[in-house]
């Protein structure tokens, strides 16, 4: 596994690290650019995605914050809320809090226990949620 720092409760990744099968972190875990996972990422805490990154699997967390143009090839599974930046790809969203889809955003279907929030102009499935805005 590639080098990561921990520092409290909150773990961060190597700058441009790749990530070879699935990977597990407890805690918040903070995702450089263009950092690569070729299997499933579970943070028991907040992911912070950064932006170009990519998960070949599903991501399951407790909140997330998806970087502009990163890609998730499977479901984000989320407890809590969940953001998705600008350009970004994901396949698709469960998430018990709210959820927020910024400006040209490609998602399957989102199902969000509570908002669901488009910035600007998206692509995606169905979406169930309390409220739209």
């Amino acid at each position: 596994m590639p080098t990561v720092i921990r520092n409290g409760n909150t773990t961060y990744a190597q700058k441009g690290a790749h990530f070879e099968g699935n990977v597990k972190i407890d805690g918040n875990f903070i995702v450089p650019a263009r950092t690569n996972f070729w299997g499933q990422l579970t943070v028991t805490g907040t992911l912070e995605l950064g932006p170009g990154s990519s998960v070949a699997l599903g991501v399951n967390c407790w909140n997330a914050v998806i970087g502009r143009q990163s890609r998730i090839k499977g479901p984000l599974v989320a407890h809590g809320d969940v953001t998705i930046l600008d350009n970004a790809v994901v396949h698709s969203v469960f998430a018990g809090g709210k959820v927020i889809l910024r400006t040209g955003v490609r998602v399957g279907d989102v199902t969000s226990k509570d908002t669901i929030i488009i910035h600007g102009r998206i692509k995606s499935g169905k979406l169930l949620g309390k409220k739209m805005k």
